[in-house]
């Protein structure tokens, strides 16, 4: 049997290869108002995340680390063919990111992310996820799409994007696979905070800090504290950045991706 492989899609454009990751119970299609500005200045490809999106659902736990992701988004740079490419990481999708900008640092021209509790959760913060990472698995694998439902950051329970895009999350948290949210709150989410190597950061980094989302503000404050390389933007936006303010968004990311790019000659 043929090791699973993360679903991806390469978008057209103009630049140096951009891979981006979405976050917990979303998809790639949250991107969406993003990618028309991001293939000005370089090619965007957006992956879904296991069990989520048209991604795979692998059983085994070990899949679900970061260390595994790391390894499946460089398995992804070789097969196509790149040599550097950016990155950008939505929540979530940023702990697996910053991971793999600290573990391939000659193959990340420069990286943005965006409000991300778990990238940057404190020792304190990924144990009490794993006090309750179980009991909440199991529930998920017992009750299935009612009790993912319930989670608090499904799609459901966001208030401020625009209905089209809310619609859309909605669609494609209808294909979230019980087996691959389970591990994820148990393998993935407790497991990817960058405390204990952040200071060490070797590439231009952006945060594009939704400063409407107060509980993320402690988090960034230690980032700006600690991260080496590291400008933060401020958007008017809570945890969605680069759904609530796509202009702002889009214009701040842009404008760093050029900046970089064009440092390292392209």
């Amino acid at each position: 049997m043929s090791a699973p492989e993360l679903s991806y899609r390469v978008h057209g454009g103009n630049g140096p290869a951009l891979l981006l990751v979405h976050g917990f119970l979303s998809s790639s299609r949250q991107w969406q108002p993003n990618l028309e500005a991001l293939q000005a200045v370089s090619q965007p490809i957006t992956v879904d995340l296991w069990g989520h999106g048209e991604s795979p659902t692998p059983e085994e736990p070990h899949w679900y680390s970061a260390t595994s992701y790391v390894q499946q988004l460089e398995g992804l740079r070789n097969r196509l063919g790149i040599q550097q490419w950016a990155l950008g990481g939505y929540s979530l999708g940023a702990g697996i990111t910053l991971a793999y900008a600290h573990h391939h640092p000659q193959r990340t021209l420069c990286q943005f992310f965006t409000n991300s509790s778990s990238a940057l959760a404190s020792a304190s913060l990924q144990q009490q996820w794993l006090d309750t990472a179980a009991d909440s698995a199991e529930k998920i694998l017992r009750e299935g799409r009612v009790a993912i439902r319930r989670l608090p950051v499904h799609p459901r329970f966001a208030r401020r994007l625009n209905e089209p895009m809310r619609q859309i999350l909605l669609e494609d948290s209808e294909k979230l696979n019980p087996i691959g949210v389970a591990n994820t709150l148990q393998h993935t989410t407790p497991h990817v905070s960058v405390r204990n190597f952040a200071s060490d950061n070797q590439v231009p980094t952006l945060l594009c800090f939704g400063r409407h989302e107060s509980r993320f503000e402690p988090s960034k404050r230690w980032a700006e504290a600690h991260m080496n390389h590291l400008t933060i933007s401020e958007l008017e936006a809570g945890h969605a950045v680069n759904l609530e303010d796509v202009e702002g968004f889009n214009g701040t990311v842009t404008r760093f991706l050029q900046t970089h790019f064009e440092a390292a000659g392209f």
